[in-house]
């Protein structure tokens, strides 16, 4: 366990290495950075695989993307990140579409070619079609922004997996947007900037905690610590929020993810990253073949997939997506009264906020953490 350090921060993902990161070198403070798993990143973390050369991202794909200029840059201190643009497809009865929906999607899947005014109107004849005035659920959202034929193919079947409900009770909000595309446009995001990391997401997360006020635990269970925990003056907590309070209002729902890794004898194993499956009878989401995310590396004989199977979370499954029902977001707000009333402990990250968050809105948000919270707190000296 460190040692003479003044702040301890659970998990060494995105907000707390961020976090420990202007510490230590911004305010000169000693940080003990701790982590359950047996490496730092959090589900962020690549590595090597020994026997085929190719980096993988053991818990589904990052791809990280922006149009945040502060963040981009604080980034840029760490790392280089190479070109790589995402584009996803879908495999839906054996014929493979891009996705988001774009126009060719459209056009292969009616069998038609439209123009990007025709199929503008297309979709809005398909939308008043459905007769959707006024949505309650998370089919009726999704109808009334891309018309059922659509909705059916590529939205319920990839939903019944992902969430394991029925989209009919699951809430309107959990889809704010669907992206349409009348356009040839491929590319999954439409931010300023995009990249995978030059050498990987641990050589990034390496250099930031590399400095002489950063020491690193790993394999260290936040929960096993006990009274050890009082030796420091305050706490940085991204670990799941009921959990610190011992489920006392109950707990919260998550779904977790199953990878099934395979090594194949080939150069090229789908011919893309990230291949969706739309169809429900299909138990798996998604295949990612991690290969297609550095171009620019020497071309391997040999490639690696990870078959992601979406499930329940359970007591041995770390969590991934907050379910984010109506009980979930009553209990959150039980949980976020107890958290303002520990003065020792800042909570944050995707697991401390329940709240499911791209890569980029968690490091902005331990900057601000950092900024607007904890460097008040070194002024007045409570740490």
């Amino acid at each position: 366990m460190c040692k003479n350090s003044d702040v301890l921060i659970v998990g060494a993902g995105f907000f707390g290495a961020v976090i420990a990161e202007r510490l230590a070198v911004d305010s000169g403070i000693k940080v003990c950075v701790i982590d359950k798993r047996p490496h730092i990143g959090g589900n962020c973390y690549s590595s090597v695989d020994d026997e085929t050369g190719v980096e993988c991202h053991h818990y589904g794909s990052h791809i990280f993307h922006t149009s945040n200029e502060r963040c981009w840059n604080y980034l840029l201190n760490f790392t280089q990140f190479n070109a790589y643009r995402h584009v996803v497809h879908t495999k839906y009865r054996n014929q493979v579409y891009t996705m988001p929906i774009n126009l060719g999607t459209i056009n292969a899947f009616y069998g038609c070619n439209l123009t990007p005014s025709d199929a503008a109107s297309f979709i809005r004849h398909e939308v008043e079609r459905s007769d959707v005035k006024h949505p309650v659920n998370l089919e009726e959202k999704a109808i009334s922004l891309i018309g059922r034929p659509l909705y059916d193919a590529f939205i319920k079947g990839y939903t019944l997996k992902q969430w394991e409900t029925d989209p009919r009770e699951l809430p309107a909000d959990v889809i704010t947007r669907l992206p349409m595309r009348f356009d040839y446009n491929t590319r999954y995001f439409d931010d300023v900037h995009e990249g995978i990391p030059l050498n990987g997401y641990s050589r990034l997360f390496e250099r930031m905690l590399d400095h002489p006020n950063i020491e690193v635990c790993l394999n260290t269970n936040f929960f096993d610590l006990g009274e050890r925990c009082k030796n420091y003056e305050l706490i940085v907590y991204s670990g799941p929020i009921d959990q610190y309070f011992n489920y006392s209002e109950g707990r919260l729902n998550w779904r977790t993810v199953r990878f099934d890794m395979q090594r194949h004898d080939c150069s090229d194993y789908q011919g893309c990253s990230v291949m969706n499956y739309a169809d429900s009878w299909i138990p798996f989401t998604r295949i990612h073949e991690f290969k297609h995310f550095h171009p620019e590396r020497q071309q391997l004989q040999s490639t690696i997939t990870y078959t992601e199977y979406p499930q329940a979370a359970s007591q041995n499954w770390d969590p991934f997506y907050p379910v984010n029902t109506p009980r979930d977001l009553e209990l959150l707000q039980k949980y976020n009264v107890l958290a303002q009333q520990e003065n020792r402990v800042i909570f944050g990250g995707r697991l401390g906020y329940y709240r499911y968050i791209d890569m980029d809105d968690t490091i902005m948000a331990a900057l601000d953490c950092y900024e607007n919270e904890i460097r008040s707190r070194i002024a007045l000296r409570l740490i």
